[in-house]
């Protein structure tokens, strides 16, 4: 242990760490709560947890999927969790009202709104924002949002369409890759998450129907998690109240991959907090079914309807706590339990 510490020591230098210390800019010290448990669980693993406060995550599908919207809900949480808290939102769809941003419950006074056009200037923009942040010394907690990613050009682009050429840019997915290795460190050591959405398409040739997110490998690489959202219409009889969001963990560095989850994301409220999590309790016995009725704690037997039209009345901190418990065996890899640290025994 002296010769490691002596080792590292000697290097002198902000990029060589001790594991034990904790130091590496991978390590996170939090999360952002997604304000949904079940988004929660597939993420982390835990229905507590949500997204790292230093990690890159891509929100990835098809139009009208929600991708926007899963995006300030996560504007939200984070906002409200610390009356100090500050978002920079890149708009690139101008899409985002500062009315859409209030009927959602988003404080437009700590989000700052930036409008790039390429990706060039977004890459520029973020590294002078980060070297703002970093220069201040009581800085509080910042989260950057990228909507949408597929919709950024590039410099070339712009200056061929400016000139009336009609070549594909065939640098796009280069521009891209590039500034995701510019932006990835710096971002991890600065412990600023970077959350974007971006565009699905169906993969030409595949044996197989597969999605691919737009812009190249980039961001594949450069992404700790990328979800994959799909959707069906909710009903309330004939009447359409909603979509049915189906969450595909397609890379995932805290949770297992390809697990999937389906959230209820309502018109008028937006994303349900406890849609979900019944078949989770169901599975690990944390309610239990008799027939088609679920045994409530009090001994009374309703169905999931019920549930899931009253689930604050259900889901007691006593219930969350055990699905809590049943969200790090079904989406955790491995075993639940932490390695402890012996160096001092």
């Amino acid at each position: 242990m002296n010769f490691v510490k002596n080792l590292v020591d000697d290097m002198k230098d902000e990029f060589t760490n001790i594991a034990s210390e904790g130091k590496g800019a991978a390590e996170f010290s939090g999360y952002i709560n997604t304000g949904c448990y079940m988004l929660n669980a597939v993420l982390s693993g835990s229905i507590y947890g949500g997204v790292p406060d230093n990690k890159i995550l891509a929100l990835a599908g098809e139009e009208a999927t929600g991708k926007t919207f899963f995006a300030l809900g996560i504007v939200k949480n984070f906002l409200e969790e610390d009356e100090e808290n500050v978002v920079c939102f890149y708009d690139t769809e101008a899409s985002i009202t500062m009315d859409m941003m209030r009927q959602r419950g988003v404080d437009v006074n700590r989000v700052i709104i930036v409008e790039p056009t390429t990706i060039q200037q977004f890459r520029h923009h973020v590294l002078k924002l980060l070297q703002a942040y970093e220069s201040k010394v009581d800085r509080p907690r910042m989260l950057i949002v990228l909507d949408s990613l597929g919709m950024l050009s590039t410099t070339k682009e712009m200056e061929d369409t400016s000139e009336g050429k009609e070549t594909r840019d065939m640098t796009k997915a280069a521009v891209i890759k590039a500034t995701f290795r510019v932006l990835t460190l710096k971002l991890a050591k600065a412990k600023v998450p970077l959350i974007l959405t971006n565009h699905t398409y169906a993969a030409v040739g595949a044996f197989f129907p597969t999605k691919e997110m737009s812009g190249g490998s980039g961001l594949k690489y450069a992404a700790s998690t990328i979800v994959y959202l799909a959707k069906k219409k909710e009903r309330d009889g004939t009447e359409v109240v909603g979509n049915i969001i189906r969450a595909t963990m397609h890379k995932s560095r805290l949770a297992k991959e390809n697990a999937q989850v389906e959230l209820l994301l309502k018109y008028e409220s937006g994303l349900d907090p406890y849609y979900g999590l019944l078949p989770l309790a169901e599975k690990y016995g944390v309610i239990k079914k008799e027939g088609r009725q679920y045994v409530l704690n009090d001994g009374r037997k309703v169905f999931g309807k019920v549930i899931n039209e009253n689930p604050e009345e259900v889901y007691t901190p006593e219930m969350l706590d055990e699905l809590d418990k049943a969200a790090n065996m079904e989406y955790r890899y491995g075993s639940a339990n932490v390695v402890e640290d012996t160096e001092n025994e």
